[in-house]
C-alpha cells in the first residue's frame, strides 16, 4: 500500500479529490468493498478467536496465520473510511486522519505480504531441510522474527509516510516510491515464495512421499490469491512510472488489493469444510491442529525415507 493512495486522494488545505473522478468507478469500488467488508471482518475475527481460544497446540504455521489474521483484520476495520471516500469521491475527513490511516493501512498490508512470504519459507525449511533446520523451525525463534518484523514495519512505514508528505507532488519521489514498492512489495517476496514452492515440489518428487499435507495446499492457495490480488496494483505502479496510466484504473487496482485482506478466511473455510458439521464454529481450531499433526507425520515419513 503506497503513499500515493491517500496523498493523491487529498489536497492539503482543500481536501479536494485528485484521484477518483469517474463516478462509475468510485461507486463500483465502494460497492465491492461493502460486499467484502463483513466477510473480512467476521472471517478474520473468527480465525483469531479460533486460534487464541480453541486451538490447544499452536504450531509455527498457526502463529503465522494468527499474525496474518491480525494484519488483515486491522485493514478491514479501516475499510469504512475508504468506502466513504469512494462514495463521496472526496476525502471528507481531516488531513491528520488521512496520514494516520495511510500509516496503519500501509504497515498492515506490508505485514500481510511478508507474513505470507515467511509462511512459504517456513514450509520450505520444514520440508526440504527439516533435519538441518534447527533454530529456523523453533517456536521461540519464529516469535522473535515476528516481533522484529512488526517493529521494522511500523518504523519503516512511518518514515515513508513522513517523507511522502514532505516530497508530495514531486515526480522523482513518486517514481522512486513506486519502484521500491514493486521490488520490496512484490518482486522480492513473490520471488522467494515461488522459489520456496519449487524447492518443496522438487523435494516431494525425489522422495516416496507423494501426498501433500493440508497446510501446504492451503498456503499454496493463499500464495496464488496473493499474486492475483496484488499484481494489478503493481502493474498500475509500473504504468504510472511510465506515465501510461488512467486514474480510474488506479482506483480499480487499489480495490482489488483490499480484497486480499478478506479472502483468506474464505479459503480456510473451504479447507476445513470436513470439520464444520462436527465442530461448528470451532472447525478452524481443528483445521489448524490437524495441520500440525500432519506436519509431524510428514517429518517422520521423511526421516524413514532418508533411512
Amino acid at each position: 500500500m503506497s503513499v500515493h493512495f491517500l496523498t493523491n486522494t487529498t489536497d492539503s488545505g482543500t481536501n479536494n479529490i485528485t484521484a477518483v473522478r469517474n463516478s462509475a468507478v468510485s461507486v463500483s469500488g465502494a460497492l465491492i468493498l461493502c460486499l467484502f467488508l463483513p466477510i473480512g471482518v467476521s472471517g478474520n475475527l473468527l480465525i483469531i478467536w479460533s486460534i487464541l481460544a480453541r486451538t490447544r497446540h499452536r504450531s509455527i504455521t498457526t502463529l503465522l496465520i494468527l499474525n496474518l489474521a491480525f494484519a488483515d483484520g486491522f485493514v478491514m476495520l479501516l475499510m469504512p473510511f475508504f468506502i466513504v471516500y469512494w462514495f463521496k469521491r472526496n476525502w471528507i475527513f481531516t488531513l491528520p486522519l488521512c496520514k494516520i490511516l495511510l500509516y496503519l493501512c500501509s504497515a498492515n498490508m506490508y505485514a500481510s505480504i511478508f507474513l505470507i512470504t515467511l509462511m512459504s519459507l517456513h514450509r520450505m525449511v520444514a520440508v526440504v531441510w527439516w533435519n538441518h533446520a534447527g533454530v529456523l523451525t523453533e517456536r521461540r525463534a519464529i516469535i522473535r522474527v515476528l516481533v522484529g518484523l512488526w517493529i521494522f514495519l511500523l518504523c519503516f512505514r512511518a518514515e515513508v509516510v513522513i517523507e511522502g508528505y514532505r516530497h508530495k507532488g514531486k515526480r522523482s519521489f513518486v517514481i522512486l516510491q513506486h519502484c521500491l514498492e514493486i521490488v520490496l512489495g512484490f518482486l522480492m517476496p513473490y520471488g522467494l515464495i515461488i522459489s520456496s514452492y519449487m524447492c518443496i515440489l522438487c523435494r516431494i518428487r525425489r522422495t516416496r512421499f507423494r501426498r501433500h499435507i493440508r497446510s501446504e495446499k492451503l498456503i499454496l492457495v493463499i500464495v496464488v490469491i496473493f499474486g492475483l490480488t496484488w499484481l494489478p496494483f503493481h502493474i498500475m505502479n509500473m504504468l504510472e512510472v511510465l506515465n501510461q496510466i488512467r486514474l480510474s484504473f488506479r482506483g480499480f487496482s487499489s480495490t482489488v488489493t483490499f480484497i486480499s485482506s478478506c479472502i483468506n478466511p474464505v479459503l480456510y473455510t473451504f479447507a476445513g469444510k470436513s470439520y464444520i458439521k462436527r465442530e461448528g464454529l470451532a472447525f478452524m481450531a481443528r483445521l489448524f491442529e490437524g495441520s500440525r499433526i500432519e506436519s509431524m507425520r510428514k517429518n517422520r515419513q521423511n526421516q524413514k525415507t532418508q533411512d
